[in-house]
């Protein structure tokens, strides 16, 4: 059977291919909790389960928040002296001026960034209760899965 033909005209260009996720490193030593990689704004989202522990970007653009972006949860401490000793370089994100705290940074920049993004893998794996939050968007489908049918 014959497609009917599309109408002359110019040819939309084809999307662009996405690239892999930056820092394959942290990918692999979170291999062990089969993390879901999903594009997210300016980076990959990394979920373990329904939660979302974390984002790994590398742009051009603002490359001062290249990095590991972590993801803490509700519990967490963000002002604890501890979380400071084991992340040196932890600080906020500057492209979220401030409107979202609970999401900081692991700078690419910075000299431990290696060392450092290791070992909240390391603390990830260890099901650290101070990482990952479940996204509001589903939250509610996590809501609507659970309600008992009448």
């Amino acid at each position: 059977m014959l497609r009917p033909t599309k109408a002359a005209g110019p040819k939309a260009s084809p999307k662009p291919k996405r690239s892999a996720p930056p820092y394959p490193f942290i990918l692999e030593a979170l291999a062990p909790l089969d993390p879901l990689v999903r594009p997210m704004f300016s980076g990959y989202s990394v979920y373990i389960g329904d939660q979302i522990v974390c984002m790994l970007r590398d742009r051009p653009n603002y490359p001062k928040d290249n990095g590991l972006w972590l993801v803490f949860s509700e519990t967490a401490d963000l002002s604890s002296p501890t979380l400071r000793r084991e992340f040196p370089s932890l600080r906020e994100i500057g492209l979220l001026g401030g409107k979202i705290t609970h999401w900081l940074i692991l700078p690419a920049a910075s000299p431990n960034f290696e060392s450092e993004s290791l070992h909240a893998c390391d603390l990830i794996l260890k099901h650290d209760s101070r990482f990952g939050r479940i996204p509001k968007s589903r939250q509610a489908k996590t809501s609507l899965k659970r309600k008992p049918s009448s």
